[in-house]
């Protein structure tokens, strides 16, 4: 924290529309409230989920943010400071903040653009300097900034403006806090966020299904494919403090296994955001071993910090291929279907080259070793061709290391 805000006091100034620099070289990784419990929060759930991000391993794996999403709000008051809702955290923020950081973790909160959240709570617009000077009393290290009650047609709160804004009021407050902008992806914000916040919304919500789009009047969700559909093209935008964001991940809320294998292993592969969205003091062992697999990790952590392309594609299956540090690449074989696919790479007769990031792998020049990384197990190098039997919905992934 004491670098962080070293970064803060020379990449800032009270009047800066710039954003505070430096604080997520790599994607945010923690756990939000929303996917799972919506409105039913309250300090109890969070300080039992900051304890089993503790017990589990989880905090040590990364996963250091705790993010409030809606539904902490009371009402403000007679000076127009924002209240915690006085029955669900009688014990107030601060004091949660404090238990947070007392066991390693990071405190998240939640607000909005507009006039009200989209649970109807207080917003932020008109109150961005002193909400942020709240947060910041309260030891907030991360603000995930929504976009509902903001106007329609051409009376909508122009985007660029509210982002800017709160850019500002925390750069203000004088404490180091990520900003997650969360738009939607309706006014393109990967052409423009990465000014004011950390990480951008790409799209819709997130829904707990593996294929399916689920209306609600007049917006939608979406499932794990439709999402993962809508990011290749983009991962030019994507890096170091300015994150493509496909939502919070559904693991642990899907039906089958190799949904929540897939669904882990292409966030990760993406350079997305690593954020929770299920029940982390009733998670299965099953579902923390995915969560926690540290090469998995390492792969969605990387300090290059590109995200993965669409090498290979059929209506079936999928190759993906993410550049790594030194000069090392990741490889994900999906299966899109519901029937298991035999996937192979002929290192010698194909060519793997990003011509977005200017990355280029020699199979002809160089071999390359493969490392299985779900299992750790070495799988031969380049000089073979590799064949997986990959199961319906379920995700190969693997490390290339030139030799």
């Amino acid at each position: 924290m004491a670098s962080a805000i070293v970064l803060g006091s020379l990449s800032a100034t009270p009047g800066a529309a710039q954003k505070i620099e430096g604080l997520a070289p790599t994607p945010p990784m923690g756990w939000n409230s929303w996917n799972h419990y919506g409105c039913n929060i309250d300090e109890t759930l969070i300080r039992e989920t900051a304890d089993a991000l503790v017990s589990s391993g989880l905090r040590d794996a990364g996963y250091v943010n705790v993010n409030l999403d809606d539904c902490w709000h009371g009402e403000r008051d007679g000076n127009g400071n924002i209240q915690p809702d006085p029955e669900r955290f009688p014990s107030g923020m601060k004091a949660l903040g404090d238990y947070l950081h007392a066991r390693g973790l990071k405190f998240g909160i939640y607000s909005d653009a507009g006039t009200q959240t989209c649970a109807g709570r207080p917003g932020s617009q008109g109150y961005e300097f002193q909400d942020a000077r709240r947060y910041a009393e309260w030891g907030v290290d991360y603000i995930k900034y929504d976009w509902c009650n903001t106007g329609k047609g051409d009376e909508q709160r122009n985007p660029r403006e509210a982002y800017r804004t709160m850019s500002r009021a925390i750069a203000a407050s004088g404490r180091p806090m990520v900003l997650s902008v969360c738009e939607w992806g309706d006014n393109e914000p990967w052409l423009w966020a990465g000014q004011y916040g950390h990480l951008w919304r790409t799209t819709g919500d997130i829904i707990n299904c593996w294929d399916c789009t689920v209306g609600h009047g007049s917006w939608s969700s979406s499932g794990i494919l439709p999402i993962l559909d809508q990011q290749d093209k983009l991962r030019s935008f994507g890096g170091p403090d300015k994150w493509n964001d496909p939502d919070m991940m559904e693991v642990g809320n899907l039906p089958t296994l190799a949904e929540n294998r897939s669904h882990f292993a292409m966030w990760a592969m993406l350079a997305a955001p690593l954020i929770i969205g299920s029940d982390v003091p009733g998670m299965t062992p099953e579902i923390t071993a995915i969560l926690a697999n540290k090469r998995l990790i390492a792969i969605n952590q990387d300090p290059l910090g590109r995200g993965a392309m669409k090498w290979i594609a059929t209506p079936d299956w999928e190759i993906w291929a993410k550049p790594l540090a030194d000069g090392e690449w990741a490889i994900a074989l999906l299966n899109r279907g519901d029937e298991a696919q035999s996937i192979s790479i002929d290192w010698a007769a194909v060519e793997l080259k990003d011509d977005t990031f200017g990355h280029r792998a020699e199979f002809a020049q160089r071999s390359y070793t493969l490392t299985d990384a779900w299992s750790g197990k070495a799988a031969g190098d380049t000089q073979t061709a590799l064949t997986r039997k990959v199961g319906p919905r379920d995700t190969a992934v693997f490390r290339l290391r030139p030799i």
